[in-house]
């Protein structure tokens, strides 16, 4: 290699780092932009490239489309077209449309790319073959395109600017070799959708693996258990008495101390640890969803690793990813959540944790330990109807092991309410426990209290809702709790119930702020409180 062809090389590599690093539009505008933008859209991995198209949409990707090898196409095609083991003709179409410039030999040799299985079933979807021969008298209801000298009819199943994209299709197949398409269109006659799209699946399957997404088996190995406390390193001194709040980026700081070789090949590493999470979670390898919440996921379960390898000091970071592969550091950080679940698990084996499949336990409690439960254990968010997310730090993991200490303080309370016959207590409230959940029987407990001053496991009276409004919220244009708000459900309580202290006063704080958020604006506006604006306290049928 000459020295300006070394130069040309150096250039390229530089210019496709930097594009890591730019937004999908302007890393597109970069792409184009660039002297010789095609030999450098055919020197960046396909599944890069597909990324970008995707994020800025392929209507405005066109011209990228364009400048690709047909490697890159059919690996495009590959990601874009399946859902599964189903293959969607249309979104061939789409990209095939896209893939149309002015250089029609260019465009021909993407075509003659992908499998013949492919283009077949996209006839097999989208038309219907009449031969002429056979039945000259046939009378198809849609649009037609006749072919090899008028013995074939093709009768299109679409319209509009698909049909145009596949009649343009097969005029260039009809003209690139007619003899053959006859063989071709008999082909899309006999051959079965099912053994077409087995055999396509098949030879995309493997070129998948060559793209580096491995096989299910391989795959599943990045969520295997490994013991934490055989690997990682005591906390740094200097961080022991870090503040628990706050994000340390410590797979960031492990790229920042790294050279420009060291950081391409942890990203490729990086992309094959994605990958496997893909795979391993069922997800589709060209869905652009799945892959930025599955690439996020697989970040989370690194930062994990990486702390508790680095023992919580990210100016280790660099030289622990130098000495330990991401693999291992994903499994670490999965492992870590593991023996929180085993924990959970435990729990849920304790005598009284569980009324049934119902936890007794607050909401918040309740969708903290059911998200630990899943195959993938999670945090959940205390956030209405909003799904769970990976662990990233040590600091959350230790949330949850006083969660658990939360959650058994709970079941005192919700066990001494319930008492020995508990079928009888939950049967006043005419629903299971499942439907009516421990928070709003607990919650109906409180209201009883503060009102009355009896500790009552019942439904809460309609008729005295008004009464609790009252005690509770200041007067004022805003929702605020008054100061003796509480005290009185706590005495009550405390003569009561044989449990620790703490924990009762923050399960009333907890059902009062549910209040608050539940008809204290309506209280606060018109003094009163409808029934269909209750939902956080159990009335009567």
């Amino acid at each position: 290699m000459t020295a300006s062809q070394e130069k040309r090389v150096s250039r390229r590599a530089e210019l496709v780092r930097r594009l890591t690093e730019l937004a999908p539009r302007h890393r597109l505008d970069a792409m184009l932009e660039e002297f010789d933008g095609k030999a450098l859209v055919r020197a960046l991995p396909a599944e890069d490239v597909y990324a970008t198209i995707i994020d800025v949409g392929l209507a405005d990707s066109t011209e990228v489309v364009q400048l690709a090898t047909p490697a890159q196409f059919r690996a495009w095609i590959d990601l874009a077209a399946w859902q599964r083991d189903r293959m969607d003709p249309l979104e061939v179409l789409h990209w095939l449309r896209a893939a149309r410039g002015d250089d029609d030999e260019d465009f021909v040799k993407k075509v003659r790319s992908l499998d013949i299985e492919v283009l077949e079933l996209i006839y097999k979807k989208l038309v219907v073959v009449h031969d002429l021969e056979e039945d000259p008298d046939v009378d198809p209801q849609g649009t037609t395109m006749e072919l090899v000298e008028g013995r074939y009819l093709l009768e299109f199943r679409i319209e509009g600017v698909d049909e145009a994209a596949l009649r343009r299709l097969t005029y260039d197949l009809t003209t690139h070799n007619p003899f053959e398409l006859s063989r071709f269109i008999e082909a899309v006659r006999w051959e079965s959708v099912m053994e077409l799209e087995e055999a396509a699946y098949q030879f995309r399957r493997a070129r998948l693996e060559d793209m580096g997404f491995p096989p299910l088996e391989e795959a599943q190995k990045v969520f295997t258990w490994v013991d934490p406390e055989t690997v990682g390193r005591p906390a740094a001194p200097s961080r022991a008495l870090a503040p628990v709040t706050g994000y340390s980026d410590y797979v960031a700081a492990a790229f920042r101390g790294l050279d420009p070789v060291e950081r391409q090949n942890l990203e490729t590493e990086v992309r094959y640890l994605v990958n496997c999470v893909l795979v391993a979670e069922s997800a589709e390898p060209g869905d652009p969803e799945a892959v930025k919440r599955l690439s996020a996921h697989a970040r989370d379960y690194l930062d994990l690793g990486l702390e508790h390898y680095t023992g919580g000091d990210p100016e280790r970071a660099t030289e622990v990813v130098r000495e330990t592969t991401l693999r291992a550091l994903f499994q670490v950080g999965f492992s870590l959540t593991l023996q929180l679940k085993r924990r959970v698990e435990k729990l849920a084996h304790e005598e009284g944790a569980r009324f049934g499949e119902t936890w007794l336990a607050l909401d918040d409690e309740t969708n903290a330990l059911q998200a630990l439960l899943r195959k993938r254990p999670l945090k959940a968010l205390k956030v209405p109807g909003a799904e769970p997310v990976p662990f990233r730090a040590r600091r959350e993991l230790a949330e949850m092991e006083t969660l658990l200490t939360r959650v058994r303080a709970q079941r005192a309370v919700l066990q001494a309410l319930l008492g020995p016959q508990p079928l009888e207590i939950i049967a006043r409230f005419g629903v299971k426990l499942s439907e009516l959940a421990p928070q709003r029987l607990f919650a109906a407990v409180v209201a009883w209290a503060e009102v009355d001053g009896v500790v009552e496991v019942a439904p809460f009276p309609e008729l005295k809702v008004t009464e609790l409004a009252a005690r509770l919220f200041e007067d004022g244009p805003a929702v605020k709790l008054r100061a003796s708000a509480g005290q009185r459900a706590l005495a009550a309580l405390r003569g009561r119930l044989q449990v620790g202290e703490g924990e009762l006063e923050a399960m009333v704080a907890r059902v009062l702020q549910s209040f608050a958020a539940d008809f204290g604006a309506t209280w606060v506006k018109d003094a009163r409180v409808p029934r269909n604006q209750i939902s956080a306290l159990p009335l009567p049928p």
